[in-house]
């Protein structure tokens, strides 16, 4: 019940790492937005959420799009009366490194992992302040703090959470609106199946992290949850790492 008579919006939500969160929240007892542009995958998250004694609402957006974080924010609070939790989760994944990186991947690593992330902050914002306060969780990647052979636009884009997060804390600490960054390692999903796909490349990712495993999603969820209920009422501004160990090293 940590989520009791809350209202979570989760983008990225068809996703494995973002519908594990939907149902976790559900099942702590919020009513969840479930934002993605996948559309069968989304509406099969909240039917079953719904079908389970939860109560989900799925939105086909693109969280690129100004006008359509609008649409989100009106449609959730007409259906929910409220915004208390923005998981700022969707994102696009690029293993191309720096020197082959054109500038319309970069363009559009940018436009959903870090504007996606922005404009939802700054859609939910004034309802919260008017609700009294709220959680704020941006989804980043160790990527964001560590260099590697792969990616670069990818990285670039997950780091600028890092201090949009920051900014959102301090600017809106006084509307009781909290901030976190939650940095995961390598998690076993759709999304790096390519990096998975022989014994070579999986080896490889695995050997990266102390523990010796990839994480699943659920152990991804439990960290957002703990960031999104008052369990982290006096943590803001801050970045949570679930990676294993990896950037211990």
């Amino acid at each position: 019940m940590r989520l009791l008579d809350k209202v979570a919006l989760v983008t990225g939500g068809a996703g494995d790492i973002g519908a594990a969160q939907a149902r976790l929240f559900a099942g702590e007892r919020a009513r969840v937005v479930v934002i993605d542009l996948m559309e069968e995958l989304g509406h099969g998250v909240a039917s079953g959420i719904a079908s389970g004694g939860g109560s989900a609402l799925f939105l086909p957006l693109d969280v690129s799009e100004e006008r359509d974080w609008e649409i989100a924010v009106r449609a959730s609070v007409d259906r929910f009366g409220s915004i208390d939790v923005l998981v700022n989760n969707a994102g696009i994944y690029q293993t191309e490194p720096v020197e082959h990186v054109d500038a319309i991947l970069w363009e559009r690593m940018m436009a959903v992992n870090a504007s996606g992330a922005f404009l939802g902050t700054r859609s939910v914002v004034p309802v919260m302040r008017e609700g009294g306060g709220g959680s704020i969780v941006n989804v980043a990647s160790t990527t964001a703090l560590v260099g590697s052979h792969r990616g670069g636009a990818y990285g670039a884009s997950k780091a600028a959470l890092l201090s949009l997060t920051r900014h959102t804390a301090i600017q809106h600490a006084a509307d009781g609106i909290r901030a976190n960054t939650l940095v995961p390692g390598p998690v076993e999903t759709g999304m790096i199946a390519e990096n998975l796909a022989s014994e070579e490349g999986r080896a490889t990712s695995i050997a990266r992290v102390p523990l010796g495993r990839l994480a699943v999603p659920s152990e991804i969820a439990y960290a957002a949850l703990y960031l999104a209920s008052d369990a982290s009422s006096y943590v803001t501004g801050s970045h949570l790492v679930v990676d294993g160990g990896l950037t211990a090293r």
